[in-house]
């Protein structure tokens, strides 16, 4: 460190000069300060591209998500497999299963909400009310590839807790996909109610 005598020219209220003189500190005080100007543009030139490039990958990593679902058609009936798994987990009155959707139409779609699920007869008819919703599940968009499966939680309660409920036999589940029109038959016999439902489903996931 070394001090250098330095003088500063200052102007009063009444128009004098006055000249004050001082001692100042000069300290070499960091690298940086060392590096020649060329150098230093090329350090800060690199830093910023640095910045850049990781601002520009997770821009890209928030976005491809929501970039391949905007450009995926909704699944639809004909495209999907809807099967049932029949080892559900029961609960005290109610037994609930996984409902899936296989996509098997040979591209990308999208599944987003809750399926129509009724039970039915043998003759194909409805029988009671539809299933009600339970909102459990938060509702988003699913993106199925080919081949992929999407699920949905179907609760069947027992009818023999429900009083006055019309007991029926069921001989399956009519399911209609999220926001679809044509439905798929699956075979699965249950104790039905013709007055109210017994069944409760969730949003797919």
């Amino acid at each position: 460190m070394r001090r250098i005598a330095t003088t500063t020219v200052i102007e009063s209220d009444r128009g004098e000069i006055i000249f004050a003189n001082r001692l100042a500190d000069t300290r070499e005080s960091t690298m940086h300060q060392l590096l020649p100007n060329p150098m230093r543009r090329a350090r800060a030139g690199a830093l910023a591209l640095i910045a850049a490039a990781a601002a520009a990958a997770a821009l890209v990593a928030a976005t491809s998500s929501a970039a391949i679902a905007a450009g995926s058609p909704s699944c639809q009936t004909r495209g999907l497999v809807v099967w049932l798994n029949t080892n559900g987990n029961g609960t005290a009155g109610s037994v609930f299963y996984t409902l899936n959707y296989t996509n098997q139409s040979g591209h990308r779609c999208t599944l987003r909400g809750y399926p129509g699920v009724s039970a039915i007869n043998l003759r194909g008819r409805r029988i009671g009310k539809p299933a009600s919703r339970d909102s459990t599940t938060r509702v988003r968009t699913i993106t199925l590839p080919n081949n992929a499966t999407a699920t949905s939680v179907l609760r069947i309660v027992d009818n023999g807790v429900i009083a006055n409920c019309g007991r029926a036999n069921a001989a399956g589940l009519r399911i209609f996909p999220p926001n679809q029109g044509a439905s798929k038959t699956v075979p699965f016999p249950f104790g039905a109610c013709s007055r109210t439902s017994v069944l409760t489903v969730r949003a797919v996931r």
